[in-house]
């Protein structure tokens, strides 16, 4: 049971539906609260630029005005189609399916929000390493499940931050019964944060791992 399934079940209702009704009103995407990260860390420089799970698009057209071509890649065909909606009129970037594992094209940017532990890691970041040109970037946000006690702190923090971030980036309550986003494909991560950097140490030497709020970590590699 991770500490947030616990706050929920045993450290009290008041507590729990609390936290609940204050982060309901101040909603934030814990994911999208990570694109302005990704832009920060881009190569230079960055040409061409694939997003594997891009879900709805917004890091894609995020990443527009910065690269000459983006591609997002999405196996979920619903996702495709508001992908397409969202990027629409801009004609550097595409939204394909299929396996992106398939493609031989060099590139300058892989990033992936959230989809890691969705994949075989190992697998997915061996193909990361072979898509990617030399000095080329991987950057990814993603989630893995609390082992550690420095696991637990991060989570700590994260419930305690959480409405503090929900304020600050969605200052205006939200009103009861706001139409929702799409939902989108959702599966618990299954491997830990020390696992997860040994695997990082053998197949992407040199690669920056961190715990961040919002119960995510990064990665940071550049191809040598």
């Amino acid at each position: 049971m991770t500490l947030r399934s616990w706050v929920q079940t045993f450290a009290g209702g008041t507590f729990s539906t609390s936290m609940a009704k204050l982060n309901a009103r101040h909603p934030w995407s814990h994911n999208d609260y990570f694109h302005s990260w990704i832009l920060a860390n881009l190569p230079e420089p960055c040409t061409v630029a694939l997003d594997v799970g891009c879900g709805r698009g917004g890091l894609a057209a995020a990443l527009s005005p910065h690269v000459d071509r983006v591609i997002g890649n999405d196996v979920d065909e619903t996702m495709r189609l508001e992908a397409s909606r969202r990027c629409a009129g801009l004609p550097n970037v595409t939204i394909t399916g299929g396996p992106w594992v398939d493609g031989n094209e060099d590139l300058d940017l892989v990033t992936m929000v959230a989809v890691l532990h969705h994949l075989d890691v190992a697998d997915a970041l061996a193909h990361v390493c072979r898509r990617l040109r030399s000095a080329g970037r991987f950057l990814a946000v993603g989630l893995a499940p609390p082992t550690t006690a420095r696991d637990y702190a991060w989570d700590v923090a994260s419930i305690v931050t959480n409405p503090v971030i929900g304020y600050v980036t969605h200052p205006w309550p939200s009103k009861e019964g706001a139409p929702t986003h799409l939902s989108v494909p959702v599966r618990d991560p299954t491997l830990p944060f020390d696992q997860l950097r040994r695997l990082l140490d053998q197949l992407m030497p040199g690669a920056i791992l961190q715990h961040r709020l919002g119960f995510r970590h990064t990665i940071e590699w550049t191809k040598p």
